[in-house]
């Protein structure tokens, strides 16, 4: 039986989100992107403008994979900016997903909650799926609940950093306040583990680039968080045991079958 999840209706098989940006070459990405089994790729139109000259190449590319665009607002500062390029990525991409990116400070390139909201508030009324990317601070993601982003996304730790999940109780405060959001964990993840830790909270998915494009082998890698993210939903789906405080042997003695061997 499949355990698929939807963004704003659409509905995905894979749980894991991948970027196209920081690969060694065009076609070790799509080697990469191939092998994680993503349905869903990351491009920013700062980056990867088809209309300019050297980008119909990587679109080529993009679209042969037959993946769902989830352009970015990456590198803006400001409310105008993000909704410009939202708007010029619709245009172009032809889709109405935007990850809301709306950088507030630029030693950790933390989002802006303030203006996050504002400018989500903006594209949620000019018809955008909204999936905004966020800290994990529950105040801000109530109000971009409120706001109608049926998905958020907060980060585990500062983008590029590989540090993992730096505040497991705010994300596990996020998840349980909001259990029917779709909620995916973006930014941070540096190795299988931090996926694996993340979907056993019950995050629905991740969305990670560095770590596959940054690897010695991407491939291998993209094909190692594919099976963490497998591993932690199934986890999560079967649920855990219960922590005790103190020792219990695994095979007790009283009341179990006992055999004799004899010389």
């Amino acid at each position: 039986m499949q355990d698929s999840f939807s963004i704003y209706g659409t509905k995905l098989n894979s749980r894991l989100f991948v970027g196209s940006a920081l690969y060694p070459s065009p076609q070790i990405m799509q080697d990469a992107i191939k092998a994680s089994g993503a349905q869903v790729v990351t491009l920013s139109i700062s980056r990867q403008n088809p209309q300019q000259q050297g980008g119909q190449n990587f679109w080529s590319i993009i679209q042969s994979l037959g993946v769902h665009l989830l352009p970015n607002t990456a590198g803006c500062h400001s409310v105008k900016d993000a909704v410009n390029m939202a708007k010029m990525s619709r245009e172009i991409f032809q889709t109405d997903w935007v990850k809301l990116e709306l950088v507030g400070d630029d030693y950790n390139l933390q989002p802006d909650p303030i203006d996050l909201v504002k400018a989500a508030e903006i594209l949620l009324n000019d018809g955008f799926k909204v999936l905004p990317y966020c800290t994990d601070d529950l105040v801000i993601a109530r109000h971009l609940v409120e706001l109608g982003c049926e998905v958020l996304m907060p980060w585990g730790s500062p983008i590029g950093t590989g540090k993992g999940l730096l505040n497991p109780y705010a994300l596990q405060a996020i998840r349980d306040r909001f259990p029917d959001i779709t909620l995916i964990v973006d930014s941070g993840i540096g190795v299988p583990s931090h996926a694996v830790q993340a979907m056993e909270m019950g995050y629905d998915a991740i969305l990670l680039n560095t770590a596959i494009a940054h690897a010695n082998q991407p491939e291998r890698m993209a094909i190692a968080f594919k099976k963490a993210i497998e591993a932690g939903r199934g986890a999560y789906l079967a649920g855990p045991m219960a922590e005790q405080k103190s020792a219990n042997p695994s095979t007790p003695t009283i009341d179990s079958p006992f055999w004799h061997h004899s010389a």
